[in-house]
């Protein structure tokens, strides 16, 4: 997770280990990184959440909780089993492996669709937002089709090779050509042509995560790229994008700078999360496998890049 440039101070607040309960750790790492975004426990501090205060199937209000004891430097591992049971009661079960971009996404859309204050839940969803529009441009008489849309997470396809996220985030937003079997309908044409197919952004968000697709599937069967994807500490996007911005695009400050990285090892079949977070008073890097928390070096990082 990159968070957008500059961020606010806030008082160092500390990390706490999570015990891994059932297969708990992928839940376990987005809890730290949902930690560390202390612009969405904010929004749930300010929610009084008045009609659900004893409704144990009521997602934000859960992790309201679990974020707010996962706060200070105490010894003891933060409790957090009422959360994974939350999670269970709407349909992300316990004892199962779970893919940590499909349960971020289900737990923002738990947020939105739960939290009876709307104001909040969608001031929630905008630090994520990624508004995008796409476009479909018929090859032959230039007419245009356009949908508004948005993104919570940008999902960046990667090559069996060494890939660069700056690379990835650039093929992400290429135009491709759909011909023969792949043209589309052209409404000023009245039938099928050959069209061009692009991603415009719109608007950027204050959090901006990036999911690397790295699990591929042949004939019924999943399997694991465990090719390199090397990243910066901190980035423009204005330089990466010069050509992915739409023309009513307004922002002038795209920098962001890294604070959160979720890391899956193993395979496909079997695996685990482990998670990199930045504090943002010291600026020092933690490295949360579960209930170990411990100091990392940022210029000793290469394991981070083999599996995320």
């Amino acid at each position: 997770m990159w968070r957008f440039f500059p961020a606010l101070w806030r008082p160092h607040l500390g990390m706490r280990g999570l015990i891994n309960y059932n297969l708990s750790c992928c839940v376990n790492t987005l809890l730290q990184t949902f930690s560390a975004t202390w612009e969405l426990a904010d929004l749930l501090e300010k929610w009084e959440a008045a009609g659900v205060r004893a409704d144990s199937r009521n997602l934000p209000l859960q992790l309201k909780r679990v974020l707010a004891a996962m706060r200070g430097d105490l010894p003891q591992l933060a409790p957090h089993r009422d959360f994974l049971h939350c999670l269970d009661r709407n349909c992300i079960r316990l004892n199962t492996q779970h893919d940590a971009n499909e349960v971020f996404l289900s737990i923002l859309n738990f947020t939105q669709q739960q939290m009876d204050d709307q104001v909040l839940a969608l001031q929630i969803q905008n630090l994520y937002k990624i508004s995008v529009g796409t476009y479909l441009q018929c090859l032959e008489c230039g007419s245009i089709q356009t949908l508004n849309s948005y993104l919570l997470s940008l999902p960046l396809h990667i090559k069996e090779d060494p890939n660069t996220l700056e690379d990835c985030m650039t093929s992400f937003f290429e135009p491709q050509e759909l011909r023969d079997r792949n043209c589309c309908f052209c409404p000023q044409c009245g039938t099928k042509k050959p069209s061009r197919k692009g991603m415009k952004v719109r608007s950027l968000p204050r959090i901006l995560c990036v999911h690397l697709e790295r699990f591929r599937n042949n004939r019924g069967l999943t399997y694991k790229l465990d090719c390199r994807v090397t990243f910066p500490e901190a980035f423009d996007l204005s330089e990466i994008l010069t050509e992915a911005f739409s023309a009513d695009f307004a922002q002038n400050n795209c920098k962001y700078t890294l604070y959160g990285v979720v890391v899956h090892s193993g395979s496909a079949g079997f695996g685990h999360y482990t998670a990199y977070v930045r504090d943002k008073v010291n600026k020092h890097w933690y490295y949360a496998d579960d209930s170990h928390i411990q100091q990392v070096s940022w210029e000793k990082r290469d394991s981070i890049y083999v599996d995320v």
